[in-house]
């Protein structure tokens, strides 16, 4: 019948939508990118070797391309070890006073001085939060450096994982 709409018994409940929640919650957490580092370069980078080249690799792409550099450093996350029945675990952040250090280097650091930058941290997944950051950015690529080592190989590199689920080219320096 066109027109006529059946009224809602008056027990049944509305069920929120928790996936649009999660979205709105999320774009109030954190304030909107700079305009300035849009379509720029994301690179991974907590100190080791490999990032350092994957940062040197990241400045070249970011000079000739005239664009911002977007330098992440994925904080650490560890699981708790109470398991509550059926519950996934729940996360604790650990407070990594590494991503200061990090900043005060790269402040230092005369081949940045070449191209703008910003140092993002994060806390979680170091794959969902570089890819997080290069969606917010509408980054032109993602550049990380290669996992090196046992712990790489038996639980799989950061970049095979990145360039396996990621929206945007990656880049993976050795």
């Amino acid at each position: 019948m066109a027109g006529h709409e059946t009224p809602e018994p008056a027990d049944r409940k509305q069920v929120a939508d928790t996936t649009a929640d999660l979205e709105a919650a999320s774009a109030e957490a954190r304030p909107p990118c700079d305009p300035a580092f849009r379509h720029g370069v994301v690179v991974g980078f907590d100190g080791s070797t490999s990032s350092e080249r994957a940062l040197a690799y990241a400045i070249g792409i970011a000079r000739r391309a005239a664009s911002g550099l977007i330098i992440v450093h994925v904080a650490n996350r560890l699981p708790t070890t109470v398991w509550a029945g059926c519950e996934p675990p729940v996360f604790v952040d650990v407070p990594d006073h590494r991503t200061e250090v990090l900043g005060l280097e790269l402040a230092c650091a005369d081949h940045l001085g070449e191209v703008p930058w910003i140092l993002v941290e994060r806390g979680g997944d170091i794959c969902h939060e570089l890819e997080e950051v290069g969606r917010e950015y509408s980054a032109d690529a993602i550049v990380v450096g290669s996992t090196h080592g046992l712990v790489g190989r038996v639980f799989g590199s950061v970049a095979g994982r990145l360039a396996k689920r990621a929206q945007r080219p990656v880049i993976v320096i050795p």
